[in-house]
């Protein structure tokens, strides 16, 4: 875990001063929730999720994997193939976790069809070519009830601020 951090800042303003205690967040990284894995054995990340400002607004919906030799795919977590297929021009495979979470991982290529049943862990797919990752690199998104999420709240890892008193 990352220390907190203290630094005193003065703020001039229209004749006022003020004093102002600024704290940098400390960065607690917590372990992935039961049941849920990376799709990829090494793990290194090459773009991470960037949150659009609004549903139609720019943004990464996802974390890009970097694959090295890799070959293999593998399922998050159970669920069901919910579709195998090309959107695009590229190979996509989306697993059906049940409780509204849905994972989707492109380019990727399956012999898995539809309704197929996955554990945690199964190889799911092959690395395919096209999209908007980079060649050598497998896009992994996870959507909520519809909506982009951030794979890391579901594998752990994801900093988040912890506020500390002030003075």
């Amino acid at each position: 875990m990352a220390e907190a951090v203290r630094e005193a800042v003065s703020v001039q303003g229209r004749g006022v001063r003020i004093r102002a205690a600024v704290l940098a967040a400390a960065l607690v990284v917590g372990a992935a929730p039961d049941g849920w894995r990376w799709p990829v054995e090494h793990v290194v990340v090459t773009h991470e999720y960037q949150a659009p400002a609004h549903a139609y607004g720019p943004g990464h919906r996802g974390i890009d994997l970097r694959l090295d030799d890799e070959r293999m795919l593998r399922a998050p977590a159970d669920g069901v193939i919910a579709f195998a297929g090309q959107v695009a021009g590229r190979g996509v495979v989306t697993i059906d976790h049940g409780d509204g979470l849905v994972t989707t991982l492109e380019p990727a290529v399956t012999v898995l069809g539809v309704g197929s049943p996955v554990a945690r862990g199964d190889v799911v797919a092959e690395p395919g070519l096209g999209g908007h990752a980079a060649p050598g690199d497998v896009h992994f998104g996870v959507r909520r009830d519809g909506e982009y999420v951030n794979p890391r709240m579901l594998l752990g890892g994801v900093p988040r601020a912890v506020l500390l008193p002030c003075c």
